[in-house]
Order: C-alpha cells, then sequence, then structure tokens
C-alpha cells in the first residue's frame, strides 16, 4: 500500500465517521462497554490473585525439634532445612519465645488463664518455615519431616492446596470471560457496523464495477473501525480509572473487607491502557472487516 493509498483510507476513514456521527457514536459507545466490561474482570482477577498471592506468603508450617538436642544442636538443624529446595526461609523459635508467643496470641481471650504459671521449656523448640512455590507445600513438608533432628511436622495442607485452586480458578474464570466477551464485542460492533455500510453500499458497488479491488475498498472501512476503536479505548481507559478508584475508596472505607489487597491502579496504568487501545484495534478493524464483506460480493 503506497504512501498516497495510505492517505487517501485515513481521510476517508476520518470523513465516514463524521459522515456516519450517529452510527459512529453507537460503535464507541459499544467499544467503551465492551472495554470497561473486560477491564473490570480482568482487574478484579489481578486483585484476587495478589490477595491469594499475599495470603500463600503468609501460610506457613512448623517443624518441632527433637526434645533430646540442645539448643546449639537444635539450630544447627537449620542448615539443613534450608537446603531443601522448596524453602524460602527457616526461622528458630526457642522454646521460651514459643511460649511466650502463645501467651501473647491468647492474652484477649478465655484461655489465657491455661499458660500461666507454666514451665519455660513446656514447648518444644521449633522452626517456622515459608515456603517458595505453595503448590509444592505438600513434598516440602515430606522432606522436612525426614531432617535429621525434626521430630514432628505441623502443616495445614488442605488450606494449602484451598488457596491454589482458588487462584486458578479465578484465573480460569477470568479467561473464559475475557474471551468470551470479546467474542460478543466483535459480534456487536460487526453488526453496528454493518449498519453504517449498509447506507454505502451503492457506493461501494460503484468502485467495484470501477476495478477497485477487494482491498482497496476494505482499507477505508478498516481505518474507520480502527479510529473508533482507538477513541473507545482512549475513553474507555478514563472510565475504568474513575470506576476503579471508587471501588478502592468503598473498599478502604469498608473495614470487613480490609482482607483483601487492592492494587493502585497507577501500577496498572500502563499495561490497562496498553490492552485497552490493542483491543479497541484490534475490534475495530476485525469488526469492520466482518461488516464489509457482505458488501464486496457485487
Amino acid at each position: 500500500m503506497t504512501q498516497y493509498n495510505m492517505r487517501y483510507h485515513l481521510r476517508e476513514g476520518f470523513h465516514s465517521i463524521f459522515t456516519h456521527g450517529l452510527m459512529s457514536f453507537a460503535a464507541v459507545c459499544m467499544i467503551v462497554a465492551c472495554l470497561v466490561i473486560m477491564g473490570s474482570f480482568s482487574l478484579v482477577a489481578v486483585d484476587l490473585d495478589r490477595t491469594l498471592g499475599d495470603l500463600e506468603s503468609e501460610n506457613e508450617f512448623i517443624a518441632y525439634i527433637d526434645d533430646s538436642l540442645t539448643t546449639e544442636q537444635a539450630k544447627a538443624v537449620q542448615k539443613n532445612i534450608e537446603r531443601i529446595p522448596n524453602v524460602a526461609s527457616a526461622e528458630f523459635v526457642d522454646k521460651v519465645q514459643a511460649l511466650e508467643d502463645y501467651k501473647a496470641r491468647y492474652s484477649d481471650t478465655e484461655n489465657a488463664a491455661l499458660f500461666e504459671g507454666l514451665p519455660d521449656d513446656t514447648l518444644r523448640d521449633r522452626y517456622e518455615i515459608r515456603v517458595t512455590d505453595i503448590e509444592q507445600m505438600a513434598r516440602t513438608v515430606e522432606q522436612v519431616r525426614q531432617v535429621s533432628g525434626v521430630a514432628d511436622v505441623s502443616a495445614a495442607i488442605d488450606v494449602a492446596q484451598g488457596f491454589v485452586t482458588v487462584r486458578n480458578m479465578a484465573g480460569a474464570v477470568a479467561w473464559v470471560l475475557i474471551i468470551l466477551l470479546l467474542v460478543i464485542s466483535l459480534f456487536i460492533i460487526a453488526n453496528t457496523t454493518k449498519l453504517a455500510t449498509f447506507h454505502r453500499r451503492e457506493e461501494i458497488a460503484i468502485m467495484k464495477m470501477c476495478g477497485a479491488t477487494n482491498w482497496f475498498v476494505r482499507w477505508p472501512f478498516v481505518f474507520e473501525g480502527m479510529i473508533l476503536g482507538l477513541i473507545g479505548a482512549v475513553v474507555a481507559f478514563f472510565l475504568q480509572w474513575g470506576i476503579y478508584s471508587l471501588i478502592v475508596q468503598a473498599v478502604e472505607e469498608a473495614g470487613a473487607l480490609q482482607l483483601i489487597y487492592i492494587v493502585p491502579f497507577r501500577e496498572l496504568a500502563v499495561r490497562v491502557a496498553g490492552a485497552f487501545a490493542a483491543a479497541g484495534l484490534l475490534i475495530g478493524a476485525l469488526g469492520s472487516l466482518l461488516a464489509i464483506r457482505k458488501f464486496l460480493q457485487v
């Protein structure tokens, strides 16, 4: 496509937008609606994944050290635990500190009196262990159990697997919804563009009878769709920003929802803008190609 043809197609694309102002406005509105819906589902998936990731990072298990080992011998076990591939950290907690931690944890409960007067050596020395990959937690627990000096291990394997299941399901649902909405968007934009193209069917027929190739006829419509898609992407981006900000404010004001971590929009702005621009251009171009296909059969 020569530079002259490029200018011609762009000029015709812009001209068509203003000539069919109402249909262009309808197409932009549909693109904005579809992008905001897809963007909202995507951002929910991102926030849920970050929240689950934070919960996973706090999930740990405990390895209890054999009572027959001295404190120095118990500390020496640390290097063997840290050699296990999936272990991110292993923090040693001696008997005295373990008892103090329990007293602090239950100090405001009716069971607080149970810990009063207990000898300092009531509990075992232990290691609080965090893993790198929570999906491999069960295997890591078994490997730690085999370390010399470890008497027992306490791990909430079911909870860990629950986190993994929820994260995987959330990601799968988000992708299914995004793909479904993308298909629906293409269908809606194609039909919206087809209505505008219908009014120009005689113009297309004349161009075809004058010897214009199919792609020469297509390009103005493709550029028109891409321009509309880009305009819709810009409007959708700022609308999504406003909606997301309102959601963040609502979550911050609701104390019961503090467990949910909302990623600041400024951290996602570049990726959201890029995704909206790419999706808008793609939807506009493909929608135009689908809409004009019927009218090229002259």
